[in-house]
């Protein structure tokens, strides 16, 4: 087929691939401009832009498409049959959704209408969901509510972060567009009642509230890796958190006798009171050093027994 490709993040990248490997013709990229990153704020394209430069195929980077009828002309005098669409970053208009023959087909990474929005793979993991997936769903008006065409599951182990998750995902949405271009299969409509709403993530989301249970804060560290990450605050520094573990429940139950306040360090072995439960911080990272295991920090940092974490 006669395709546009729309996305921008790793994620993208496979589907690019696997489209082309698949035979099929891509006629244009679409991805986000280039970005200031780094300590620099250098200009950072896209690993999407990077990959199409690689393959040849023409980019194009609009900072909108709403109102664009410059745009709007091109990209409907590509006469595509499909546009792929895998995190891309921007609302597509109406008529920028009718263009293609097929219109515009979306590779969402959850089992819609599960966590519709732009975080689905960390609000997963962070609601403690057996099982994620990836949708490939014919697009419409509203927010990853279009009709899905194929659909995939695959578990969420108690090991899962975002990053591995998202690695996953990302494969299999790759295999899973090639099919749903192959079959064409009839499109199902959405149950709007079970829709939940994924939000966009900011730093400030990683702060860990030591109110919460255990369980959530350990699913929370676990979602927020690799971005935004958790955070904690001692003494008013912040201290970056990489992984925690869960005390068996005999532990937890000598541990938490005494009903410590949350936030509260409960032994030298990194462990901390939660509103329910407690954890044990298993990797950490001071401000300006790298991420240590717990051990290291502890030779080089000493937490009292009661002291507070916020």
């Amino acid at each position: 087929m006669r395709l546009v490709f729309m996305g921008s993040p790793d994620f993208s990248v496979p589907a690019l691939h696997g489209l082309i490997e698949a035979g099929h013709e891509i006629v244009a990229v679409y991805t986000q401009p280039p970005r200031p990153a780094g300590r620099g704020k250098a200009l950072r394209r896209q690993p999407v832009h990077e990959a199409a430069d690689e393959l040849g195929i023409p980019v194009r980077t609009p900072e909108k498409l709403r109102h664009n009828d410059e745009e709007l002309a091109f990209f409907q005098s590509l006469k595509a049959d499909a546009a792929i669409v895998a995190a891309y970053g921007l609302i597509l208009p109406e008529a920028i959704l009718k263009a293609p023959r097929l219109g515009c087909l979306n590779i969402h990474a959850s089992l819609l209408p599960r966590w519709r929005g732009a975080s689905p793979i960390q609000s997963a993991i962070r609601a403690g969901d057996a099982e994620s997936g990836v949708c490939i769903m014919q697009m419409d008006k509203g927010l990853d509510t279009g009709a899905v065409l194929l659909s995939e599951a695959t578990p969420i182990t108690p090991e899962d972060t975002a990053g591995s998750l998202h690695d996953r995902l990302a494969g299999i949405g790759a295999q899973l567009v090639v099919r749903t271009l192959e079959e064409q299969p009839t499109a199902v409509p959405q149950d709007d009642s079970r829709s939940c709403y994924a939000p966009r993530l900011e730093r400030k989301d990683g702060q860990i509230d030591w109110g919460r249970s255990a369980v959530e804060i350990e699913r929370q560290v676990r979602a927020f890796i690799p971005w935004p990450g958790s955070y904690t605050l001692l003494e008013g520094q912040t201290y970056r958190i990489g992984a925690v573990s869960l005390p068996d429940e005999a532990e937890t139950a000598a541990l938490m006798a005494s009903a410590p306040a949350p936030g509260t360090v409960l032994d030298d072995r990194l462990t901390i009171a939660c509103g329910t439960g407690c954890l044990r911080i298993e990797r950490i990272q001071k401000p300006g050093r790298a991420m240590m295991d717990r051990e290291a920090f502890l030779r080089g940092t000493k937490l009292d027994r009661g002291m507070r974490l916020d």
